[in-house]
């Protein structure tokens, strides 16, 4: 019986501590990734057009972004749900 206990305390603090970390990896993707786009793209500054109310650009950039950042978000939850089953496994 302590085992048990021992073994999800343990899963627990892990489950805790890697979702802290995945929070704060998807907080770094968010910040990164725009600039990255924006990288990529160096014959358009997105910042201008969407201040001058280029709809596309907006939408365009809003779509690249979020689909990056939902996908670093599933990357990271497969990640958490991994260590989480190998700490109670």
């Amino acid at each position: 019986m302590h085992d048990i206990v021992t073994n999800l305390g343990w899963a627990a603090l892990f489950m805790i501590v890697t979702a802290i970390i995945g929070t704060l990896l998807i907080l770094a993707a968010s910040l990164a990734i725009p600039k990255i786009v924006q990288r990529l793209t160096p014959a358009m500054d997105e910042e201008k057009e969407i201040a001058r109310g280029n709809r596309a650009v907006a939408e365009y950039f809003g779509r690249v972004v979020s689909a990056s950042i939902i996908a670093v978000g599933i990357v990271v939850a497969a990640s958490l749900l991994g260590g989480i089953l190998f700490a109670v496994l």
